[in-house]
């Protein structure tokens, strides 16, 4: 019995950015050589790279093989190529030091007429992993507590389904449009069906594509003052003009929000968590705003990011619960999962589910299909609900313990936003700027974020923000405490 080993299959491709022009006076061999030259210079050839053979390359170009033969020789001889017995011809990872190859394009100093578009800076940065420095991140959830074995058991069942020969629906799956419906209804009391779910990679694409459905450009969106800066530039770039409405302690102030012609078609809140301030939208305030929306014909948006991490609170029902034909509810499994899933949802009344659909479908037509059937199941499995709780239990430790810690400087500081969610705002003393507070952290290695930013008005009170879900317990402690001394040495010495 003869073994036979397995042959080396003939290449069938070239995929290098080569042409020969029979009228130019270099020679087939030359411009081949020059081209592959110029390839490796630029990078478009990375050291390691395996050539085609001669004889491929020949009959893919229509030349000679002895001019590939002549063009390889001239590399491998100035130290470009180098040439494996029995394995081929390879890109030198020793390639001999040359000045790059202008690209030819001139740098372009100003504007060009083409760029019409309103510019945009998305204020959500990746996060820099810097060992030595803790980072008080708002939005940034606890990932590791999520239990390993759930989720590889959610994508080994994933594996077991064959993967569609085609595009799945642009409303997104139906296996998971119905644990979604079904978890909507168990957890926050919004009555939906399968049909009213659209699926979308993130709440943030969720806000584009209402505003695109609901907005025409020169609309008034009413919006938090302060509020989440990403949705209000989402609905910025729609060309909506932002009219600021001021929170307190009870969350939107409804009674602000103009009547009549000036009322805004579209509301933009976050009731459950209010962001970036932490207080949660009143029941009378939640029946004010509904009854305000009815006598405008007007639509509220109600971001629901994070309501599912609630503390020492009697739950209070999601606008969408209680007037489904007025409020479009977006959800997300970025908080209670991880960011990197890009995964949310959508509920919005039926009239306006059409233009979304319509509208996903030229965006990105849906989302990816096996981490929506693995979410599905983690869904189906009682998994989330089961990580749910145990993350409550977690973040109200963590929470618990920033407090203790923050009540060292409660002279100067005051917290905010503890009922829910896993970030706090810290309402500084007159005495203080937040600014310096952040800048003297930051040199002891501690970094928070000022709330500035978070208001359209030039005149916003000093105030941080401290996200704590994505830190250790350690981490909280240490942290806490460098800010308290910053907080006091810097309130002493005024």
């Amino acid at each position: 019995m003869t073994d036979h080993l397995p042959t080396r299959q003939p290449d069938v491709t070239v995929d290098l950015p080569l042409h020969v022009e029979r009228a130019s006076p270099l020679s087939v061999a030359q411009q081949v050589s020059t081209q592959l030259r110029a390839a490796i210079q630029k990078g478009q050839l990375q050291p390691g790279t395996r050539l085609p053979s001669t004889r491929t390359l020949a009959r893919v170009l229509g030349i000679s093989r002895g001019a590939v033969v002549t063009a390889y020789d001239d590399l491998l001889a100035a130290g470009y190529l180098v040439g494996r017995v029995g394995a081929g011809t390879y890109v030198s990872t020793e390639l001999p030091l040359t000045p790059p190859v202008p690209s030819g394009a001139p740098l372009m100093e100003e504007r060009p007429r083409w760029l019409r578009g309103v510019p945009v800076t998305p204020d959500v940065a990746p996060s820099r992993a810097d060992e030595d420095v803790i980072d008080f991140r708002v939005g940034q959830p606890a990932v590791a507590p999520l239990s390993d074995a759930a989720w590889k058991r959610a994508w080994r069942r994933v594996a077991e389904d064959t993967l569609p020969g085609a595009y799945a629906e642009a409303a997104g799956d139906p296996e998971l449009r119905a644990e979604v419906a079904a978890y909507l209804r168990r957890s926050r009391g919004v009555v939906c069906s399968p049909d009213d779910v659209v699926v979308t990679s993130g709440t943030i694409q969720g806000l584009h594509l209402v505003a695109r459905a609901v907005l025409a450009p020169g609309d008034v969106a009413a919006f938090e003052e302060p509020g989440y800066r990403l949705a209000r530039q989402v609905l910025r770039e729609r060309g909506a003009q932002i009219l600021p409405v001021p929170v307190d302690e009870d969350g939107l102030r409804v009674a602000e929000l103009p009547v009549g012609e000036g009322a805004p078609p579209l509301v933009y809140t976050t009731p459950s968590h209010q962001f970036p301030l932490g207080s949660r939208l009143s029941l009378p305030r939640r029946h004010a705003l509904l009854a305000w929306a009815r006598a405008q014909d007007s639509l509220i948006v109600e971001d629901d990011y994070d309501g599912e991490f609630r503390y020492d609170a009697a739950p209070l029902p999601a606008l969408a619960s209680l007037e489904p034909d007025r409020v479009v509810y977006l959800g997300t499994f970025s908080k209670v999962l991880s960011p990197a899933l890009r995964v949310g949802y959508i509920v919005g009344p039926p009239v306006l589910r059409e233009r979304l659909i319509g509208l996903k479908t030229i965006a990105d037509y849906h989302t990816s299909w096996p981490v929506q059937r693995a979410l599905a199941f983690f869904l189906r499995s009682g998994d989330l609900e089961r990580h749910l709780g145990r993350m409550r239990r977690v973040y109200a430790r963590k929470r618990e313990l920033l407090v203790r810690e923050l009540a060292g400087a409660r002279s100067v500081a005051r917290v905010g936003g503890l009922e829910a969610g896993f970030h706090v705002h810290l309402e500084l003393d007159e005495r203080l700027d937040a600014a310096e507070v952040v800048h003297r952290a930051e040199e002891r290695g501690v970094r928070v974020s000022v709330l500035s930013p978070f208001y359209v008005s030039d005149t916003a009170p000093g105030g941080l923000l401290l996200g704590y879900g994505g830190l250790e317990p350690a981490q909280i402690v240490r942290g806490a405490r460098v800010l308290v001394e910053v907080m006091n040495h810097l309130a002493a010495v005024s």
